[in-house]
């Protein structure tokens, strides 16, 4: 079992309410959403892994389990070509639970007219594989948000 905890201090909100089709209707996997806190601050990976994929915007980080967990930082936010955001981390770095990974600032992407609603998904997990899913409430960074197993 993988515990996926969350990469951002916000609001937890179901993934029906993003703003795209793909995290909306789960294409990429289930998950849920955090409505982050409007201020600068650091995107941090959610479980221990390898970082297998990183952008400004978007990053992956893969579990022991193969468990990969993609954390989307804002809706079309690839759009605003890197600005706002500062890598931390490198494509296959070793990282831990909490490690920053991205430092970005969510009213900046707001002002940008970009929403900073950001999906965290169990790529290609099943609907059925997900427990103890957390969609609501306030969420601190480290805070745990779903179970895979």
């Amino acid at each position: 079992m993988t515990t996926v905890t969350s990469p951002l201090t916000g609001k937890a909100v179901p993934l029906t309410a993003v703003p795209d089709p793909v995290f909306s209707q789960a294409m990429v996997g289930p998950g849920t959403a955090i409505d982050p806190d409007r201020a600068p601050g650091t995107a941090v990976a959610p479980v221990d892994g390898v970082v297998v994929s990183l952008h400004p915007y978007a990053f992956v980080v893969v579990d022991a389990g193969g468990h990969g967990v993609l954390t989307h930082l804002g809706i079309d936010t690839v759009q605003l070509n890197g600005e706002g955001f500062e890598l931390l981390a490198h494509k296959g770095d070793r990282v831990i639970r909490g490690q920053g990974l991205v430092r970005w600032d969510p009213a900046a992407v707001e002002a940008a007219g970009k929403s900073p609603l950001s999906p965290v998904v169990a790529l290609e997990a099943g609907a059925r594989a997900l427990s103890a899913l957390v969609e609501s409430g306030a969420v601190r960074a480290g805070d745990k948000l779903f179970d895979w197993s």
